[in-house]
């Protein structure tokens, strides 16, 4: 379409529109008028005792079924001019950062996994994001019991950046119990797609399933899916699941 179309196309509309309301509106006055002057001259017929040509009912029933369509067309085109104009131009997709998933998102799939695979002693109610006007980020927090949380950090753009899982005890026995199943739920958290078995075998990867872990050095991470899960021992008391985004 070139530019003397693109000038004359919206006039052009405009003149069919004004010429289609005009149409439809003569149909529905010659149909009314014809009809009721049809129906008056039957009933005088009816009352002076005289028969009724077919012809007379078959008109009286053509005038009305004008008069619908020119109502049927007007109010058709009354409702297309007050409708607003669509735009149909592609707003553009926002892309989240991080861990793709901001801290509501992040909550709800948290909580499906713990439904989904009745993973008791997990649920997460609120994420309170604290900002950080120094950085200009944000951190959030949410304890489970006095020996485990979750923090995490987000971006401007209100997505996660990573999160870490925080458990105290003595970490020279085998990792287990609560810890070891809210780091699979963290998993099935960042991989819709996962199922359990997904995320034992990210565990495994680690090396959290191939050997006790009490050694206070030990650090073990695998890659899947652009993320990082590491698991980190700091001391006797202290250790870490964390994910984030692979470098």
């Amino acid at each position: 379409m070139n530019e003397v179309q693109k000038r004359f196309v919206p006039a052009i509309t405009l003149l069919r529109g004004e010429t289609l309301q005009y149409l439809f509106t003569t149909l529905f006055i010659f149909g009314l008028i014809a009809f009721l002057g049809f129906v008056v001259g039957m009933i005088l017929s009816i009352r002076k005792g005289n028969r009724l040509p077919i012809r007379y009912i078959f008109l009286t029933t053509a005038c009305f079924a004008i008069a619908l369509i020119g109502l049927y067309g007007m109010l058709t085109l009354s409702s297309n001019s007050t409708q607003p104009e669509i735009d149909h131009t592609p707003s553009p997709q926002i892309k989240l950062s991080g861990l793709h998933m901001t801290t509501d998102e992040f909550k709800n799939k948290f909580n499906g996994a713990v439904g989904k695979y009745r993973l008791n002693g997990l649920s997460i109610t609120r994420l309170n994001i604290k900002d950080s006007p120094e950085q200009g980020t944000g951190t959030f927090e949410y304890v489970f019991n006095d020996e485990l949380r979750l923090v995490g950090s987000v971006n401007t753009d209100e997505s996660i950046q990573e999160v870490r899982l925080s458990a105290t005890g003595d970490t020279r026995t085998p990792t287990g119990g609560i810890f070891l199943t809210a780091i699979a739920t963290l998993i099935l958290t960042t991989n819709s797609d996962y199922t359990y078995n997904h995320a034992q075998d990210v565990i495994q990867d680690i090396g959290l399933l191939d050997r006790d872990v009490n050694q206070s050095d030990f650090d073990g991470a695998t890659v899947r899916n652009g993320l990082e899960y590491r698991f980190n021992i700091q001391d006797y008391d202290h250790s870490t699941f964390e994910i984030t985004v692979a470098k």
